[in-house]
Order: structure tokens, then C-alpha cells, then sequence
């Protein structure tokens, strides 16, 4: 029976299990057709629009990166989005010379890796963990190398801007999400913690959803209200200081031309006495 079996293998039936397969294969070459032609990574969510209604999006994306583990190009997670990358043995293929780039500083490195652990993170809260001020340069760096963004302002005086990280950060990185950052234990085995740490010491769980937290508004609105709170309520008090600047100036060069013609009066009096103290002489 084993060898009847291995010669005319069961087919599938027409119903439930052949309907399933098909919406797989349509799936998958959806996908990859998708992702193909993707120059950024390309969100689930958008994938799976475009499947048939039957087909699971993550059981076709898992089975499709299965297919392409041992290819040329992997089928790469990157947070909730996916796209095809090189395989990191062959990346010396693709390789050039190029001018090496300017490492990070030691206060960029600290500041990204907070950012990563700590986010929704402020300016002030980054420089209460490092124990030291950042310069701003630190932060525009991140923000332009595209790991770090401006997320929205805390809900507190001042309404401080927050922080997170970036879907170019989890793929610089090689990271499929956020939580696949190394925690306490890992750290530690790698050799950074050394000695005995503090009672309650810990490393936080990252999270980088999109979604703001309750203590968080939106950059947007917020934006709108700050200028409309700086024109509406402080125009008047920046233009009457600037008025007394201006006063002030001019007092000043009042005083200037009269200590001027005070030392000019003094200097012709001087002469007029000498010249007469000549005639008497003479």
C-alpha cells in the first residue's frame, strides 16, 4: 500500500482544501509581483488588499519567505511592512569602494539607543537618563539619517516634542520589529553590563507603534495652536519691547552726540583761554 501510495499520490478535491491552495498561489504571486516592483518596504496592510478575499496575508507572506530563505534575494520584516533585500552572504557581490563614512559620535549612539528603548522619549528625558545635556546637532544627525522622528508634543508645561524611531532603523539594523532589541539578559551575556547592577534595575520593552500614547498630542494641531497662542498673545508685548530697544538706542546716541559736544565746548574753551594767556604775555 506504502508504494501504491507514493505512485498515485492523493489529489486534491475540488472543494474546501483545492480553493485554499488556489487562493495560496494566487496570493503569493501577488505578493511577489508587489514586492518586486517595491522600491520601499510595502505595509501588510496593503497586500493584503490586493489578495483574494480567502487568502491569509501572513501564512502567504511566512510561506513566501520560506521560498526565497536560500535564493539570491530574501523575502525580509520589517516592522508591519515587507520587502525583498539581498542575501547578507552575497552583499560583497554589490559591494564598491566608496569613502567611508563618519561614524556616529559616542553621545549620537546613546542618544539613538535611548530613543529605541524609551520612546515616546523627550529631549529633557533623554538627558535625565545620559546624565549629561545634548548638543542639538546630536539630535538633527538622527533625524536626518532618517533612524529617528519627531512623533508628536508631551502632554506637559512646555509641551516638549517626542521622539521615536523609524522604519529605516529596524532595516539599517536588520531588526523585523522593535522588540527584537536585546534585553537585560542578552546584554548582559554580550559583556556591556559588568560588575553587580542596582536593585530594580531593568531594561524597558520597546515600542514603536505608530499610535500616540495618552501623553502624547499631535505635531500637527499642536503646531496650529502654539502660532496662534505666540500671534494672538504675545504680538503686543514683542512689538512694545521692541519699540523700547529702538527708544533706547536713540537715547543712547542722544547722550553720545552731547558728551561729543561737551568735549568739543571743553576743548574750544581750553584754546580760547591760552590764546588769551599769549596776548598778555605778549
Amino acid at each position: 500500500m506504502a508504494e501504491i501510495a507514493v505512485l498515485y499520490p492523493q489529489q486534491p478535491s475540488d472543494g474546501e482544501g483545492a480553493g485554499e491552495t488556489a487562493a495560496m498561489t494566487e496570493g503569493k504571486r501577488i505578493a511577489e509581483a508587489l514586492l518586486f516592483a517595491a522600491i520601499d518596504p510595502v505595509e501588510e496592510k496593503e497586500l493584503a488588499k490586493r489578495m483574494p478575499e480567502e487568502a491569509d496575508v501572513s501564512a502567504v507572506l511566512e510561506e513566501l519567505k520560506a521560498e526565497y530563505a536560500l535564493r539570491g534575494i530574501n523575502l525580509v520584516r520589517v516592522g508591519t511592512k515587507w520587502i525583498f533585500r539581498t542575501a547578507a552572504d552575497l552583499g560583497w557581490l554589490l559591494s564598491r569602494e566608496t569613502n567611508e563614512q563618519k561614524k556616529l559620535s559616542r553621545a549620537a549612539l546613546e542618544t539613538l539607543a535611548i530613543c529605541a528603548y524609551h520612546q515616546p522619549v523627550t529631549r529633557a528625558e533623554i538627558e535625565d537618563i545620559r546624565g549629561v545635556a545634548i548638543s542639538k546637532g546630536t539630535m538633527d544627525v538622527l533625524i536626518e539619517t532618517g533612524w529617528v522622528r519627531l512623533r508628536g508634543r508631551r502632554k506637559a508645561p512646555g509641551r516638549p516634542v517626542t521622539y521615536g524611531t523609524t522604519d529605516a532603523f529596524l532595516l539599517h539594523f536588520g531588526l523585523e520589529q522593535i522588540t527584537d532589541l536585546p534585553g537585560l539578559e542578552e546584554l548582559k551575556g554580550a559583556g556591556l553590563f559588568d560588575g553587580r547592577l542596582p536593585s530594580g534595575f531593568g531594561v524597558p520593552t520597546p515600542n514603536d507603534s505608530a499610535e500616540l500614547t495618552d501623553s502624547e498630542d499631535p505635531p500637527e494641531d499642536d503646531a496650529n495652536d502654539l502660532f496662534s497662542e505666540i500671534t494672538e498673545e504675545t504680538k503686543a508685548e514683542a512689538s512694545a519691547a521692541l519699540d523700547a530697544a529702538i527708544e533706547a538706542i536713540e537715547d543712547e546716541a542722544v547722550a553720545d552726540e552731547a558728551l561729543v559736544e561737551a568735549a568739543e565746548a571743553e576743548a574750544e574753551a581750553e584754546g580760547q583761554a591760552e590764546a588769551d594767556e599769549d596776548g598778555k604775555d605778549i
